[in-house]
């Protein structure tokens, strides 16, 4: 199957797992609903009309949520396809060195103490002081973990998860004395971002990690073809005229603003960058610029339909989304360890 056929495939799937999960909650949706809304939206004037609290519960909290978990889902698995790029392992994703747990220390520290150690900046950066604080935090995990890991211009898979625990375990030990000092509301709302939710979901925060998803996404691709050559070697790809060094640190750079925005958003969520590059790998190509394209799609659906069996399976309650990935994403991951360990060599990095 040629790549266009498997793009076509898998944007067809994203288009049907929004409209199911957009109809999927405590309260239905209906087709019909949805097309009048719409309609309205784009400023038509449809014949009939809907009730006014389903037309604001599927413009205001229904689609503005699918939305959101289209884009997180696609920054966290092309975020995973980069670091095992970068990285050159298949095990390797933004929760296991660090990422996800330092954006969320970041993010836990606004939350505690923003008025008196960001009072400054506050007139400057106004509400972008959360992503701010979710981006250098995870960035600054993110590089202890590459340089701790790297000897002799190569990184120790071993060393690199062993160095990752230990970051994971310093940021979490500072996210849980935050919410040891902090006051009820402030706990919550670091209790809500440990475990992942898409509950405070609205347009401006579609609008700001879409946006900044989309400009990382168009980013990685104009290094998709560096990230190939570099998985031959760091001398091989110098060889082609490739500064290693510069493209680390743009991957970094670029990897780091996806998740720390869209943990900044909806919290800590594992294991979707690790397992969607490594599904599609085995199933088509190692090829970063089909990675990278595939992984944007798949990642919406699988992050779609999380959020839809979240909402679904306690119904009217609400299930962490960070529980569901990780239910589903922790034995694949063990599934992944079995096979190197067996010595299969199947596509991915081996191919």
């Amino acid at each position: 199957m040629k790549f266009g056929s498997i793009y076509l495939c898998l944007g067809i799937g994203l288009v049907i797992s929004v409209l199911l999960s957009i109809r999927a909650g405590a309260v239905d949706v209906s087709y019909r609903e949805i097309i009048i809304s719409l309609a309205k939206a784009c400023g038509l004037h449809p014949a009939t009309e809907i009730d006014r609290i389903q037309e604001g519960l599927f413009m205001q909290i229904r689609l503005p949520r699918v939305l959101l978990c289209v884009a997180v889902g696609a920054g966290l698995s092309v975020s995973g396809a980069l670091m095992q790029a970068l990285f050159r392992n298949p095990i390797v994703e933004p929760g296991l060195i660090g990422t996800s747990a330092g954006s969320a220390f970041g993010a836990a520290l606004v939350f505690v103490a923003g008025r008196t150690l960001f009072i400054e900046l506050s007139p400057v950066l106004g509400a972008l002081i959360l992503p701010c604080s979710a981006f250098v935090f995870g960035l600054l995990s993110t590089l202890i973990v590459y340089r701790l890991s790297s000897a002799a211009g190569k990184v120790s898979a071993a060393t690199m998860i062993l160095v990752g625990i230990a970051v994971n375990a310093v940021a979490a030990s500072g996210t849980g004395f935050l919410s040891y000092i902090a006051r009820d509301p402030q706990a919550r709302s670091i209790t809500f971002w440990s475990l992942g939710t898409f509950s405070g979901a609205d347009w401006p925060s579609v609008y700001l990690v879409g946006a900044v998803t989309l400009v990382c996404i168009l980013a990685a691709l104009r290094f998709s073809k560096s990230l190939n050559a570099l998985l031959l070697g760091e001398e091989e790809a110098g060889y082609l005229g490739i500064d290693p060094d510069k493209l680390k640190m743009r991957i970094l750079l670029v990897n780091t603003a996806m998740v720390a925005i869209a943990t900044s958003v909806v919290g800590v969520i594992g294991f979707v960058g690790l397992i969607v590059p490594h599904l599609l790998r085995l199933f088509k190509s190692a090829d970063n610029r089909f990675l990278i394209i595939g992984s944007a799609l798949l990642g919406g659906i699988l992050m779609t339909a999380a959020d839809m069996l979240s909402r679904v399976l306690l119904a009217p309650a609400e299930l962490p989304i960070g529980i569901v990935t990780a239910l589903v994403g922790a034995p694949v991951f063990l599934w992944i360890l079995g096979r190197q360990k067996s010595g299969e060599r199947k596509g991915g990095f081996y191919a």
